[in-house]
């Protein structure tokens, strides 16, 4: 029997909601980061993208456990000489929920051509409300 090797004309994309809500930051990225890789498929395949659409709502809701808040850093580089920023992760879930939530995703996506075509099926919301209704999600609860 030979092994299954998905197309990328084949693939089928299903469009699924994560709440957040009351629940670990890392526990919900690496659940979003499985399904923009499509990890969960039976015809997952490593050199193709075959992922699906993520929406990840009730970012601000997301808990960080232990001292995280307090002693875990966000840092990101200018280019320039003495352009690091340094932000505490309470003060990053304060400010820009999304923008914690997309970086803990984005981590645990490979650094290659096929997770930054992952991450653009990725859509962060800071509340309840989003606007892809229309593609008709549907909840991931495993």
């Amino acid at each position: 029997m030979a092994t299954f090797m998905e197309k990328p004309a084949n693939v089928k994309r299903t469009w699924y909601i994560l709440d957040a809500a009351n629940k670990p930051l890392g526990r919900t990225a690496a659940k979003a980061a499985m399904l923009l890789r499509g990890k969960h498929k039976p015809t997952f395949t490593p050199h193709v993208d075959c992922g699906d659409h993520v929406i990840v709502i009730n970012c601000d809701k997301a808990i960080l456990t232990g001292n995280k808040g307090e002693q875990k850093m966000y840092r990101h580089h200018s280019g320039w000489v003495g352009g690091l920023k340094e932000v505490k992760y309470s003060t990053l879930m304060e400010k820009n929920p999304e923008r914690a939530m997309t970086v803990a995703i984005k981590g645990m996506i490979p650094d290659n051509t096929i997770g930054r075509k992952a991450m653009t099926r990725c859509r962060v919301f800071a509340g309840a409300e989003h606007n892809h209704a229309a593609q008709m999600p549907v909840a991931w609860e495993k």
